[in-house]
């Protein structure tokens, strides 16, 4: 009999953590298509008034995009570049609560050569310009910039324009 009492009770807690953890929704924040689109917007302007042609993109942090704008003149290769440097921002940078693909670059640049994937990742860039967006305290997805003479411009652009809605992600 008690062999009977043990076996049922492991199905019964077998049974409550599977119903437990198929329950429910996984809930998760990203910028509206409004914000999204400023953002870029703000993104490719800060870039122009300087003089830089630039694409920008935000992704969610699926890595999915949610707003692109390519400037006036800008070469079609920063289309693909904004975008690994957004996707890279979004899925590579929250392990170890960094901020920026420069961020990741200098991580890696003082890593032994072994620490470094071999194969290398589809979509992932390490150049900078990209930055991860975060509200409360929490990431929900990223920006990245393509086009200016350096990443360093590319990022200052987008940094502006997240300052500029920062109060507004909630």
């Amino acid at each position: 009999m008690p062999r009977i009492n043990a076996v049922a009770l492991g199905f019964i807690v077998l049974a409550a953590s599977t119903s437990a953890s198929a329950q429910g929704l996984i809930s998760s924040q990203k910028l509206s298509a409004a914000l999204a689109n400023e953002l870029v917007g703000d993104s490719v302007a800060n870039c122009a008034a300087k003089g830089y042609t630039v694409t920008a993109i935000v992704v969610d942090l699926d890595g999915v995009r949610q707003a692109m704008l390519r400037g006036n003149g800008a070469p079609i290769h920063t289309l693909d570049n904004a975008y690994y440097k957004a996707y890279t921002a979004a899925s590579l940078t929250l392990a170890r609560k960094e901020e920026t693909t420069k961020a990741i670059a200098d991580r890696m640049a003082k890593s032994p050569a072994t620490t470094v994937p071999q194969t290398p990742l589809p979509n992932v860039t390490f150049a900078q310009g990209g930055l991860t967006i975060m509200a409360g305290g929490a990431a929900i997805g990223a920006i990245g910039v393509s086009g200016a003479p350096g990443g360093q411009f590319d990022e200052e652009c987008a940094r502006a324009a997240l300052g500029k809605i920062r109060d507004r992600m909630k």
